[in-house]
């Protein structure tokens, strides 16, 4: 499968117009059925010359290995004038629903910044109506949007990292492989087990007892 590279032609029109704070957001986690959903937020430097430079392999999340991953995502926040990374619970997505509980991890990722945002570079589906802020969501924006897929990395990363970090809480669910995502080992072990108190119950998971 052919790679698709993200550029920088969506953050150079809005720098060419005066704002030099242009966030990228995206989500990781949202169709997992334990844990939470993240979303990363990254401001990075108006120099593309250095973007190509220091960030040369970042792609969308999906499109790399987790070794990938986790060599980049350090790149990432090196070479970002600001970052963040919010989460939402799986307690939050059962009372929200899982677009509210986005929006909600996006809103904490966004007041984690140490610079206000100008103008926002969503992936599809991640808007945030409620902001007074001008706002673009992108289709297929963490495959095209440099910084959307540093977003997209981040979020993973830091993701996954907790979920691994769940998975000694919770032992025998295989939180740490399967990232709390619906593989059959997964499924196997919600049968064996139930329902932990990361799990997200609303997703309405089959569960014979």
């Amino acid at each position: 499968m052919t790679r698709v590279k993200p550029g920088t032609f969506f953050e150079s029109k809005l720098w060419k117009s005066g704002l030099l704070h242009i966030a990228g957001l995206d989500e990781a986690g949202r169709g997992a059925l334990a844990g939470p959903v993240a979303v990363g937020a990254v401001i990075l430097p108006n120099d593309k010359t250095f973007l190509s430079r220091t960030l040369a392999g970042v792609r969308d999340s999906k499109q790399l290995t987790p070794r990938e991953r986790e060599a980049l995502a350090p790149r990432i926040r090196a070479a970002a004038l600001t970052w963040s990374v919010g989460f939402a619970s799986a307690e939050e997505i059962d009372a929200q629903g899982i677009v509210c509980a986005t929006r909600l991890a996006a809103l904490r990722a966004l007041d984690g910044l140490s610079l206000p945002p100008q103008y926002l570079l969503t992936d599809f589906r991640l808007e945030l109506p409620q902001l007074d802020i001008s706002q673009t969501a992108l289709v297929r924006g963490d495959a095209l949007c440099l910084s959307i897929a540093a977003a997209s990395v981040l979020a993973k990363t830091a993701r996954d990292q907790l979920m691994c970090e769940l998975d000694v809480c919770y032992q025998g669910y295989g939180l740490g492989k399967h990232k709390g995502y619906g593989t059959q080992a997964h499924r196997s072990a919600l049968e064996r087990l139930g329902f932990s108190p990361i799990h997200r119950r609303s997703f309405q998971v089959r569960v014979h007892k």
